[in-house]
């Protein structure tokens, strides 16, 4: 039967991208090239963006693709790829992911029975080279990863199609439903079998956009899972531990270019009256804070940088971390954790249940997009768990009260424990009930 209406001319307008990204592929390399010298693609592994394989695929059994975008959609699907390994070891799993940075962290992390490469980029050269050697019988993607060839080419090889933690920014929602995107959205979405969205608002976003109604399955929040990882050289943040634990410490985690002046901003303020204070700064991207220490050290402060191991000196009060894959145990050294890419219009807020898991008291700005449905769970489970802040003299003025009260300090940090665990329990085995059902089950070995 002939297709009619959105469907049809999701169809053109598929073909017209499929066109499109065609005649662009000799740009594309280039850009890849362009990115290799500049440091964004893996000098060696870089080929793997056009579908060229660096690894053999096992020779018989189904074989499952994770596919994460960048450092935090990998993490959330480290736990659910353990508990896929554990529950079907007859199944090969595949992840890849497409920054430097999430290799670089993500390679360490994963079961090594677990084959891990760069993500294709979705030319048709690129995308079918990749599905053609790889051959997956699944392919689950995290969150927004809705490329055109990747789900067609899959969906034309018979491949199931996974979506977890599903979610649509405001912006990337209005994108998708201008009349010219939207058709081609209707013709992706129902390729899926399983649709799993981080909230009530994210699920009718996309059945806006067609998601047939029982593909969506609800499994909670991947990103409330804090996977277990054990560090295979803790002494540094021993040490680090033993150093800070006269100090009255704070943390500003993954800021951004423009945030540190609120930070630095703040700190002036507590030192002034209190003298053993240490602020610890962790950039969103380690360039950045390499940048920030340049900066203070020019104005003569003496500043601690992470990369090379510095103490904490009499008179220096600013840690600065330009490392990568650290967070996670940097939580633990501090009682308060301000969530950095939460205070300009335009940032989207990072992930705050790491810091709850740690028993941090947790603090952001209100610019934190996708991670709304977080705050809102973790405040409406108890209402002490996250604080939002407005600005540099709000956040000046609710980090005097918690370092003066140890009482209201104590109490914030077992809220956001508390909640943490509450919201965290059982995510994992969620979502792969609905994996198991909607995805694996339809092929048995």
């Amino acid at each position: 039967m002939a297709m009619t209406g959105p469907m049809a001319k999701g169809e053109i307008v598929y073909k017209i991208y499929r066109a499109l990204t065609y005649g662009l592929s000799p740009l594309l390399h280039l850009h890849l090239h362009w990115r290799k010298l500049r440091g964004l693609e893996h000098p060696i592994r870089w080929r793997e963006r056009l579908g060229r394989p660096s690894l053999r695929r096992p020779s018989s059994g189904p074989l499952l693709w994770f596919h994460a975008v960048s450092l935090g959609e990998g993490m959330a699907a480290i736990p659910v790829i353990k508990f896929c390994s554990q529950r079907r070891p007859d199944v090969h799993i595949l992840m890849t992911t497409t920054t430097v940075s999430a290799f670089e962290v993500l390679k360490d992390r994963l079961p090594a029975n677990v084959i891990y490469q760069f993500a294709p980029i979705d030319t048709p050269a690129a995308m079918d080279a990749f599905l053609g050697y790889w051959k997956p019988n699944w392919i689950v993607i995290m969150e927004s990863e809705l490329w055109p060839n990747l789900i067609i080419g899959a969906s034309k090889c018979g491949i199931g199609l996974a979506l977890l933690n599903a979610r649509l920014s405001a912006k990337s929602f209005r994108h998708w439903s201008r009349p010219v995107l939207f058709p081609l959205m209707s013709l992706l979405l129902p390729k899926f079998s399983l649709i799993a969205p981080l909230s009530s608002v994210q699920a009718i976003h996309f059945q806006l956009l067609q998601a047939p109604p029982f593909s969506i399955k609800f499994s909670g929040d991947l990103k409330y899972v804090v996977d277990e990882y054990e560090q295979k050289d803790t002494r540094h943040i021993e040490y680090l531990q033993k150093q800070l634990s006269q100090k009255q410490v704070w943390m500003a985690a993954s800021i951004h270019r423009g945030e540190e002046e609120i930070i630095l901003g703040v700190h002036n303020v507590l030192v002034q009256t209190h003298p053993d204070v240490v602020t610890i700064i962790v950039p969103r991207h380690p360039q950045h804070g390499q940048e920030i220490a340049e900066e203070l050290q020019k104005g003569g402060q003496n500043v601690a940088l992470r990369s090379q191991h510095k103490e904490l000196i009499p008179g220096t009060s600013i840690y600065l971390v330009d490392t990568l894959g650290e967070l996670r145990q940097l939580y633990k050294l501090t009682p308060i954790a301000v969530i950095g890419g939460s205070f300009f219009p335009g940032l989207a807020g990072h992930n705050i249940s790491e810091a709850a898991a740690a028993g941090c008291a947790v603090l952001t700005g209100h610019h934190v997009g996708h991670f709304s449905h977080m705050v809102r769970e973790m405040q409406q489970y108890n209402s002490l768990s996250v604080i939002q802040v407005s600005g540099k003299l709000e956040l000046e003025k609710v980090l005097m009260e918690l370092f003066a009260d140890a009482k209201i300090l104590e109490s914030r940090q077992k809220a956001a424990k508390e909640a943490f665990h509450a919201l965290s329990s059982a995510v994992v085995s969620n979502a792969w009930d609905v994996l198991n059902f909607h995805l694996l089950r339809q092929i048995i070995f």
